[in-house]
């Protein structure tokens, strides 16, 4: 589980710490006071997107790290980090000018390695998010994701891309000839650029190290032959001195063998000093100072610049579109002979992506029958007594794509009686956030955090008490951190928070504190639209729903 969250700079957040304990962890307070900004903190820490904005006004960067339970993680991630420990700790920085920096047990990481080991720890489920599922082309990939067929979809796509190029070489084999010769034309002058160039693997590489020194030649001779004077030649040079000097500690310690050692670490300096001097004649010798072989250099290094510029980045991406261009042009000047071949090629990569599409159908059909039977359970005792839920797929073999063939929609009837029709087309605002709470549940059914940001907009009442005891069931053998304005939610958890803003002349700063006892009692009190008098009726209706959760007077 997630142990321990610290923010820093963070939005209105200036220094926080917030320790969790496993099953529901509620976030409360009042509209506007900041309580999504430690989800998003969360989120940020693991790979979600960073935006220097986010910083707080008058800070430098901002920071999140976060510990989390080394044994929420499959085995084979654990072995992968060579996490050994009970916990570990991810880290993560941004500063004002865009750059940020990742941290895995305090060594450094990439954005990407966070995010990855965040899919093994926790699922979110953002402030709108459950609207995504009035748009039928969610329901394909929410399947696909219960289906758990990656390979296959994986192969799927594949398919479709290699098909989609022999349909670019078809597409140019049946140009027609004026269109043929256009392009022919256009290839041909490409080619011809970089052939008279004629550029080499590496070849900038080795410019971009050689022409500084060419550049600087006179300058760098210069030097050199000054250094190489007080080193070697000149009279008094820095060698003539140390040698003198070598020879007296010899004679002295012939006579002290105390200063052998000393004698021996000037005569190691003696030879340095002149091994730096031979390295200098060597390097003064091979300085050019040559104009013309300058300008030579300059202008091939214009060149290559240029060709990296139009068909780059690199020289090996120019060689490779040499190549490319080189084939695109031999299959122009032999379009008529290749052109039955690459439509019976296409037809064969279409059987082959047809294939694989019809598997991936039976899989999605056998997914789709266990997920509508297990959201029906899911989301029935959030007051469905009848509801019905059916993820429909229905495979149109002439419109292949980089999905397969199927379509995929979501058929909901909340009551007796009622058909089964396209949730966009039936649901309520509730309902909608009831059946992604039940999605949310099947779907991350083995991942150790969930987080839910206002999962229960648009409900409230007797619906608000089921969805508080669903959150609850949920969080049985996993964590939850949910963001709620509901009293019925925030009395079902086993920790409550309350956030707060407070602003001040020149600052504005969020707290987040604890709940127990009466202050949790009251807390639950406000919610309902009351006060924290305990003879009020919102008071006393807080302790009821309290003791309904188990849970005395807010005590745990």
């Amino acid at each position: 589980m997630l142990t321990k969250l610290s923010i820093q700079n963070f939005a209105i957040i200036s220094r926080l710490e917030l320790s969790f304990g496993p099953g529901l962890n509620v976030f409360s307070g009042e509209t506007g006071a900041g309580k999504s900004i430690v989800i998003e903190a969360l989120g940020f820490v693991l790979g979600a997107r960073g935006d220097a904005d986010t910083i707080k006004d008058g800070a430098q960067k901002m920071s999140v790290s976060a510990v989390f339970s080394t044994d929420m993680l499959p085995q084979e991630v654990r072995a992968a980090h060579h996490f050994t420990a009970p916990d570990f700790t991810l880290s993560r920085e941004l500063d004002r000018k865009g750059k940020g920096k990742a941290f895995i047990n305090g060594k450094p990481a990439t954005v990407s390695a966070l995010a990855q080991l965040g899919r093994h720890l926790v699922d979110f489920h953002g402030q709108h998010e459950h609207q995504s599922l009035l748009h039928s082309s969610v329901h394909l990939a929410l399947l696909d994701k219960f289906a758990k067929q990656d390979a296959l979809v994986q192969k799927v796509r594949a398919s479709y891309d290699k098909m989609q190029a022999v349909q670019a070489r078809l597409n140019e084999a049946a140009l027609s000839e004026q269109e043929k010769a256009r392009l022919r034309d256009m290839c041909a002058y490409q080619l011809k650029e970089i052939e008279d160039v004629r550029p080499t693997q590496e070849e900038d590489d080795q410019l971009e190290q050689t022409l500084p020194k060419m550049k600087h030649s006179g300058k760098l001779l210069e030097l050199a032959e000054t250094a190489y004077n007080d080193l070697y030649e000149g009279e008094g040079s820095a060698t003539e001195r140390a040698g003198k000097a070598a020879r007296c500690l010899e004679d002295m310690a012939e006579l002290d063998d105390s200063l052998a050692e000393l004698s021996q670490n000037l005569n190691s300096a003696l030879a340095a000093l002149e091994d730096a001097a031979n390295t200098l004649a060597t390097y003064k010798d091979d300085i050019s100072i040559d104009p013309q072989t300058l300008d030579d250099m300059l202008a091939r290094h214009e060149k290559l610049k240029r060709l990296k510029g139009k068909y780059g980045p690199t020289l090996q991406d120019v060689l490779k579109t040499a190549e490319d261009l080189k084939a695109r042009l031999h299959a122009l000047e032999h379009s008529d002979e290749a052109e039955q071949a690459l439509r019976e090629e296409l037809e064969k990569e279409r059987k082959v992506l047809l294939k694989l599409a019809l598997e991936l159908h039976d899989k999605r059909l056998e997914a789709a029958e266990k997920l509508s039977a297990l959201l029906t359970e899911q989301i029935r005792p959030l007051g469905f007594n009848a509801v019905r839920f059916r993820a429909c797929v229905e495979m149109d073999e002439e419109n292949l794509g980089p999905t397969g063939a199927d379509k995929v929609e979501f058929l909901f009837s909340p009551n007796p009686g009622q058909a089964l029709r396209p949730l966009k087309n039936i649901a309520s605002g509730g309902e909608i956030s009831r059946v992604m709470l039940g999605l949310k549940t099947v779907l991350a059914s083995t991942v150790p955090v969930m987080v839910f940001d206002e999962v229960d907009a648009g409900i409230g009442g007797e619906t608000a008490v089921l969805v508080g005891e669903k959150l609850k069931g949920v969080s049985a053998g996993r964590q939850v951190l949910c963001v709620t304005h509901l009293a019925q939610v925030a009395a079902q958890a086993d920790e409550n928070f309350h956030v707060a803003k407070s602003a001040r002349k020149d600052s504005t700063e969020v707290s987040i504190t604890p709940l127990t006892g009466p202050a949790l009692t009251a807390e639950i009190a406000r919610m309902l639209g009351g006060h924290a008098d305990p003879k009020s009726a919102a008071y006393i209706h807080a302790q009821e729903l309290l003791a309904q959760a188990g849970r005395s007077a807010g005590a745990k």
